[in-house]
């Protein structure tokens, strides 16, 4: 079974679109019946710039987090506050200091070398249910958990996908754009590279 590209070039004209359609198409003699099953395919052009927007967006992202959360990271920091009002802040170097040595061995007990990786496919699974294309599972445990639409032409078509572009140029927009930058001109950069995104 072969799979080959056609295109129309006629109201009911269909040619081959790669040097390989158009070798199997001569192989089959004239009057010759063939049985095929045609599917849509994406305009390239238009899914290939999808993925160079979200490649700018990954390019600005760096995972942050870790075995310690906030919440405990706030209590020990609050309970040394609380020391050092009861010594005296002669020792509040000594004591926050001996609070991140804690917090430091506790992560690294936690995580047993485990390092944060940035991955461009978990980044495209955010940007695509940021944007609001994702189907929710409920769990027996009474959980919930968000997974990214397919973005496969046969589980979107392309009206969907333009949708879920200009959705995820909103979203990549206010993540980039909402951060601290080193000057005006490195904001006014990245925002002329976006704008390129929403023409």
């Amino acid at each position: 079974m072969a799979q080959i590209q056609l295109q129309k070039i006629g109201t009911t004209i269909l040619t081959p679109a790669t040097p390989e359609a158009s070798e199997f198409l001569q192989r089959i003699k004239l009057g010759e019946w063939i049985h095929a099953d045609f599917k849509r395919v994406r305009n390239y052009q238009f899914h290939k710039r999808f993925f160079k927007l979200l490649q700018l967006g990954f390019e600005y992202w760096n995972p942050t987090g870790g075995a310690i959360l906030p919440e405990e990271r706030k209590l020990v920091n609050g309970f040394v506050d609380f020391l050092c009002r009861q010594v005296g802040q002669q020792h509040s170097v000594a004591l926050a200091d001996a609070a991140e040595l804690y917090l430091s061995d506790a992560a690294h007990s936690r995580t047993r070398d485990i390092t944060l990786l940035k991955s461009f496919d978990a980044y495209r699974e955010w940007v695509t249910i940021q944007g609001g294309y994702y189907t929710e599972h409920v769990y027996p445990d009474g959980s919930y958990n968000r997974r990214a639409k397919s973005i496969s032409f046969s589980s979107m078509d392309e009206i969907e996908f333009q949708q879920l572009y200009k959705s995820a140029l909103n979203v990549l927009w206010n993540f980039i754009l909402f951060r601290a930058f080193s000057s005006q001109a490195e904001v006014e950069n990245i925002a002329a590279q976006l704008m390129e995104y929403a023409a």
